[in-house]
């Protein structure tokens, strides 16, 4: 019988719990524990690029929900509700919102959900590669639409607050998209404060050169499984190199890379919990 990906994968896991000893309750755990601990995970953007007018604005991030590979509707719901107790002004999704668009059962429960969500200075979202997988573009989209969410597709928005204004961008999804790097980051101003979101964090090395102060990404859901000296032990193209955490670049670019929410190919975290962001921003001009 022909092995697949996600069998091979399945089995060099439990090779790898047996020989650390992870093996009966550390599989348990990595399996119906940890993928349900979420944490939040806080930061401070401090940069005299901010206006007196941003200052203290709460940004919550999450991404990579994955819905239909062990992370269900009900899941979601709880989410939204933790991310409205941080009183959000402005709310990022950046990319994968199902698992596997061709065979999930969509409902209008779904839209429903993503629209209990409130931010005044809006929703925004960017594709995945799972989003495009599967014929999944125009019905992820209009998902996203009817929940009150805008997409940002190789565009630039420019968010604005008491006659001040900071930058938000979006790339397409680098796997499966039509990314426009150049024509995106050619349309920013220097002088602006200007947040990207694009959902592949390793494409980083190509963005640290435009006028790009922080990039938001996600994909690599932190490795899902990780051990001491060991490291991650699943990563996805272009989320191999940055898997979790801040990382800056080049003198002036700040990368912040999520662990996502859900998880696929295989249903299992171990030291590595799911997260979802909130970011408080800061003017530090002396």
């Amino acid at each position: 019988m022909k092995m697949t990906r996600r069998s091979f994968l399945k089995k060099m896991l439990y090779s790898c719990l047996g020989l650390l000893g992870l093996s009966g309750s550390g599989y348990y755990y990595a399996r119906h524990i940890e993928p349900g601990m979420l944490r939040k995970q806080r930061y401070v953007l401090k940069h005299p690029k901010i206006p007196a007018s941003f200052n203290q604005l709460n940004i919550v991030q999450f991404s990579d929900l994955h819905l239909g590979f062990n992370y269900n509707l009900e899941q979601f719901r709880e989410l939204t509700k933790k991310i409205q107790e941080e009183t959000p002004d402005l709310i990022l999704f950046t990319g994968d919102l199902v698992d596997e668009p061709q065979t999930y059962h969509f409902s209008g429960e779904l839209p429903a959900i993503l629209k209990g969500l409130h931010a005044p200075l809006g929703k925004y979202w960017i594709y995945g590669n799972h989003d495009h997988g599967g014929y999944g573009t125009d019905t992820i989209k209009n998902i996203m639409t009817d929940g009150g969410f805008t997409l940002l597709k190789n565009d630039v928005k420019s968010i604005e607050k008491n006659g001040e204004e900071i930058l938000l961008a979006g790339l397409d999804d680098i796997m499966l998209g039509a990314p426009n790097i150049p024509g995106t980051l050619g349309k920013l101003d220097v002088e602006k404060f200007t947040i990207l979101l694009v959902h592949e964090p390793d494409i980083a090395d190509d963005i640290k050169d435009y006028p790009v102060d922080v990039q938001l990404s996600g994909h690599s859901h932190g490795g899902q499984v990780r051990f001491p000296l060991i490291g991650s032990l699943i990563t996805p193209p272009y989320g191999e190199k940055y898997v979790e955490g801040k990382h800056l670049l080049g003198d002036h670019m700040t990368l912040y890379v999520s662990r996502g929410i859900g998880t696929t190919r295989m249903p299992y975290r171990f030291l590595c919990q799911p997260e979802f962001s909130v970011f408080t921003l800061q003017n530090n001009t002396p």
